[in-house]
């Protein structure tokens, strides 16, 4: 099955959704799951039930790469 962006979250069934274990509780958090085919939703844990955004495999790849190198760190400076 495939899913479009602005999905709402609860019509992913069977979604198991992660968010960092940073998280301190307050639920400002991004959390993430694993869609079939790879792909890769994201969803703000304070509207659970709110829209989601989905990603490709290597879109979320390049994302992650660049957040681990340091690229986007100004967007919370």
């Amino acid at each position: 099955m495939r899913f479009e962006n602005g999905v709402a979250a609860s019509e992913i069934s069977g979604a198991v959704w992660v968010k960092s274990s940073a998280s301190v509780g307050q639920g400002n958090c991004v959390e993430v799951a694993r869609l079939p085919e790879g792909a890769v939703a994201v969803r703000n844990s304070r509207h659970p039930g709110g829209p989601a955004l989905v990603y490709t495999r290597e879109e979320m790849v390049a994302f992650l790469m660049g957040a681990k190198g340091g690229e986007f760190d100004h967007v919370t400076a």
